[in-house]
Order: structure tokens, then C-alpha cells, then sequence
């Protein structure tokens, strides 16, 4: 779904210039500087419009969450919705998934969370899903040891094509569940996931904890291996 065009949308961006980071590169191996005696940094990839990010941000004042997003139309409603709690955990990049390490030290962040990613059906654009082996990998550069990435998506083939990426990047499998939100809800809800659960459409959520990469030539032919 394309996202509607916001009204005065740049002075709406540098009303929130405060928390929307225009060169993140300056802050790779420092992030921890915006928070000081923080207790960990994660990275959203792809926050939409922000109800995740606001919500664990509240839940988690301790916690420096940094937010990817690079529709801007999108990113200034998270971002105003952050600057309306008055949030000092919450910052905003326009930032590719596939430049991370570019951004974030080696073992600088603890967690990723991947909300709702654009499946990318068809065999082709394996590579560009955000679970691909090659993200994963990109991934495993900057989280710490034991760092997790937590995934949802509403996408059944997206979901279970991704169980079996995980482990080809040395991420352990734990919390899998095809229904999510069966017993009621779980969690903070994205925007989808919250329109998603009122249609009665089953999340699918599991969480990949970073382990010893498998043998080289399991990860060399990953691409190979690839279908959907």
C-alpha cells in the first residue's frame, strides 16, 4: 500500500529535528551517548508509522531504540508521535538495511526487529526479503553476542521460507507461533498488525538469537537453495 503524501510534510520533518538523525554515520560505536546509562540499543527496520516504536519505547525507558525508515511521509508521523510523549529513547535514520554496519559498530546493538517486511514474492527477489541470509549475515555484524532478531509478518509463505534462513546465518529458532495474537493480544502492535488482528488474520512471530555460523559452505550456496 503506497503511502499518502502529508501536508507540509518538511516543516513538519524539521519540527521534529531533534530526534530525526541526518547522519548516523557520525554516531556509529557512540549511540549510547544519546542515552547515557542506557541499557541497550536496538534497531527497527522499517517503523512505518511508529505505534511499535512509540509503544516498546514507553514500555522500555532504559532501552535506546533507533527506528529505520525510509519513507518520509511515514517517519514524520512516527516521529511526531515520539516527540508528542516526549520520548528520549526514540530516534529516526533514512537508512538502507543493507548499509547497518555503516551506522552501528561491531556488537553495538542487542536486538533488530523486523515488523511486517515486504515479502517479495517470487524466487528472483529472495535476496531482497529482509530475512535472506545475505541481510542476516549483514545483521550478525552488529549485534553482540547472543544479540536476537525478532520477527512478525503477516505473510504465511514469507514466514515459513524465512524459518529455514535463520539457521543458514547462525541464528537459533525459539518463540515460533503462527498465531500470535490466538489467545488475544501480545504485545505491542504495528499499525498493520493492529488492522491485521481486527480482520482475524493469524501473525506469525518468531525470534532468531545470533549463534556460531554453520559451515562455510552451507552460507557460500545459500542463493542456490533459495525458492519460494
Amino acid at each position: 500500500m503506497r503511502m499518502r503524501k502529508k501536508p507540509n510534510l518538511i516543516p513538519r520533518l524539521e519540527a521534529c529535528g531533534a530526534i530525526i538523525i541526518q547522519n548516523p554515520a557520525e554516531h556509529r560505536g557512540r549511540w549510547r551517548e544519546l542515552l547515557p546509562g542506557c541499557r541497550e540499543v536496538r534497531v527497527e527496520l522499517g517503523c512505518g508509522k511508529g505505534r511499535f516504536t512509540v509503544g516498546t519505547a514507553q514500555a522500555e525507558p532504559d532501552v535506546l531504540f533507533v527506528a529505520v525508515e525510509r519513507v518520509p511521509d511515514a517517519m514524520v508521523v512516527a516521529a511526531e508521535r515520539a516527540k508528542e510523549l516526549g520520548l528520549a529513547n526514540t530516534y529516526f535514520i533514512d537508512a538502507d538495511a543493507a548499509d547497518l554496519e555503516d551506522y552501528f559498530a561491531p556488537s553495538e546493538v542487542g536486538r533488530i526487529y523486523i515488523n511486517f517486511c515486504d515479502p517479495w514474492p517470487g524466487a528472483r527477489y529472495a535476496k531482497r526479503r529482509l530475512t535472506h541470509p545475505g541481510f542476516l549475515l549483514k545483521d550478525r555484524k552488529v549485534l553482540q553476542e547472543g544479540g536476537q532478531i525478532h520477527f512478525k509478518s503477516d505473510n504465511h509463505d514469507l514466514f515459513e521460507w524465512s524459518l529455514f534462513q535463520f539457521p543458514k546465518a547462525g541464528f537459533a529458532l525459539s518463540e515460533v507461533t503462527r498465531d500470535l495474537h490466538g489467545s488475544g493480544p501480545v504485545g505491542v502492535m504495528t499499525d498493520y498488525e493492529e488492522k491485521f488482528y481486527q480482520e482475524g488474520k493469524p501473525i506469525n512471530r518468531c525470534v532468531g538469537t545470533m549463534g556460531e555460523l554453520p559451515p562455510q559452505p552451507l552460507v557460500e550456496h545459500v542463493e542456490e537453495q533459495d525458492e519460494t
